[in-house]
């Protein structure tokens, strides 16, 4: 996407998700659901379409004898966010422009 416009990104769960990726290394699965009010199986379709266009890497492991699943924002994905923020950002300047 030329003008860093990303139609996979601004899907608005997709754009909280990588909103809140950007800010940490990683963050536990449950902590992201949680902080968007999400269930987690709509949380984990979102997560899928990140990690299937190479936006977010997935990494398992153990905490006290449960699974967990930990989300980061690869650096692609932080490339593409902040492209796609910029893209914002022009937008609303061109809109503000009109007044």
């Amino acid at each position: 996407m030329a003008d860093g416009f990303n139609e996979l990104i601004h899907a608005p769960i997709r754009l909280r998700i990588c909103a809140i990726l950007a800010e940490v290394n990683e963050a536990e699965f449950g902590t992201v659901r949680d902080a968007l009010g999400l269930s987690d199986s709509v949380l984990s379709k979102h997560l899928k379409v990140l990690e299937d266009a190479g936006y977010v890497s997935l990494r398992k492991g153990t905490v006290d004898t449960r699974t967990r699943t930990w989300a980061t924002l690869t650096k692609p994905g932080r490339a593409a966010f902040k492209g796609h923020i910029g893209a914002l950002r022009a937008l609303a300047a061109s809109a503000d422009a009109l007044d």
